[in-house]
């Protein structure tokens, strides 16, 4: 028996799920929380430094279906993006459909889109329904406090980022690079509290250990969870983090990473506990 949690908003999940498997991470988060409703889950590619991106959009759907599957407590549709960037050819999608289907379906519950890689699939499904900004919050892990600064999400697609920060009537909720970085986990930990916390934990161990690293990457001792600060909003709770900005357009500063990763594995084992 446990508490009965209440639903406080639906979520679309959109990720590089074929990249850094922190993204699965934060996925399996929102699945096993019950506060958020994960009505739809969507693919993005992967940066060309990281190899050929062709593929990589159905590729990492194919990883998340899987992931749904494993997880077994919400169903919801998983979507493959286009693999370009918005100026680099087609970029209409399954994904970007099932944004803007989603955004346009009434439901009392507010819906929240968590991007945690390039904001592709956000525009193009803003291109498609630009109504759909005043109808939803765009939670985004990306962009920099220093604009000299490199970072991955906003760069992939820059021009992505341009066109769906510049709509002034979309609420964005966003979580830079200085701040995600803090969600730092060393890989012994990883090893040691990921892949030991049941059979779903050690799915998400796995992908870490045959992710392809690119021969330029030195690997360290640490390795960023940086995907993972949205469930804070989502499902949570973000009285101990702290944002600046207007409540439309934050911009968070710190986030409560010990409520992160304690709950992550704490579900992780009671997944493992109830299913096992």
């Amino acid at each position: 028996m446990s508490l009965r949690i209440a639903e406080r908003c639906r979520v679309v999940i959109d990720n590089d799920w074929a990249g850094d498997p922190d993204g699965l991470v934060a996925l399996a988060h929102h699945l096993l929380s019950p506060a958020n409703r994960v009505v739809a889950v969507t693919g993005s590619q992967n940066s060309p430094v990281f190899g050929p991106p062709a593929g990589t959009a159905a590729a990492g759907a194919r990883l998340a279906q899987e992931l749904v599957d494993l997880v077994g407590t919400h169903r919801p549709v998983v979507a493959a993006g286009c693999d370009v960037p918005i100026g680099g050819g087609d970029t209409t999608s399954a994904a970007a459909d099932a944004i803007v289907a989603e955004a346009r379906r009434d439901d009392p519950l507010p819906l929240f889109l968590v991007c945690a890689g390039p904001l592709t699939n956000v525009a193009q499904a803003l291109r498609q329904a630009p109504d759909i900004a005043g109808r939803l919050t765009l939670v985004w892990i990306g962009g920099s406090l220093d604009p000299d600064a490199d970072e991955y999400n906003r760069d992939t697609d820059l021009q992505a980022a341009e066109e769906v920060l510049g709509r002034g009537e979309l609420p964005v909720w966003q979580f830079p690079l200085e701040t995600y970085r803090r969600c730092s986990y060393s890989v012994a930990e990883l090893e040691h509290d990921l892949g030991g916390a049941g059979r779903l934990g050690a799915w998400l161990w796995q992908r870490f250990l045959e992710l392809p690293l690119p021969d330029f990457l030195q690997l360290g001792e640490v390795w960023p969870l940086g995907d993972s600060p949205p469930v804070v909003v989502t499902a949570l709770d973000d009285a101990s983090s702290t944002w600046t900005g207007s409540p439309t357009r934050r911009v968070y500063t710190d986030v409560d990473v010990r409520l992160l990763v304690a709950d992550l594995l704490a579900r992780l084992r009671l997944h493992e506990r109830r299913t096992g």
